[in-house]
């Protein structure tokens, strides 16, 4: 039998899954006379190449790119800073805390402020659209031929 799928497990074949004998154009017997029908893996291809998908996948890059290069690049100047400027680290703020606390606080800060910008990201501009392509992706898989 030939797998295609790089996802195929063939160790969970038979639990559930058709035999194989069905190829990519063979007829399922739940199908109407004549139908078509597809596999899951054209069918997963088909959805990777429309354009709902490829919208889904722009807004998160759109967002998570310039996200993740803005806090790698802050990270980094914290650590360059604290071993090329020791002397400016060290300047105190108020009392006992010095510009090196309130960098690593902000470092922590940043982090809970990003996390919160990227889920209302997620929740605002890709979920329900991502959602959507789940939904019809299962319907077209429904009765589809299993590789």
């Amino acid at each position: 039998m030939p797998v295609d799928d790089p996802w195929y497990d063939a160790a969970g074949f038979e639990w559930g899954e058709r035999s194989g004998a069905e190829g990519p154009g063979s007829i399922s017997p739940d199908a109407a006379p004549g139908q078509r029908v597809h596999s899951t893996a054209e069918i997963y291809l088909e959805v990777q190449r429309s354009p709902a998908f490829q919208e889904v996948r722009s807004r998160y890059r759109r967002f998570v790119f310039p996200a993740a290069l803005a806090f790698l690049l802050w990270y980094l100047a914290y650590v360059v800073a604290a071993t090329a400027a020791p002397g400016l680290m060290a300047r105190p703020v108020a009392g006992a805390v010095n510009v090196a606390m309130v960098a690593g606080l902000g470092q922590f800060l940043t982090t809970f402020l990003l996390t919160w910008a990227y889920t209302r990201h997620a929740r605002l501009r890709r979920d329900r659209a991502a959602l959507e392509l789940r939904w019809d992706t299962q319907e077209m898989t429904r009765g589809a031929v299993q590789r």
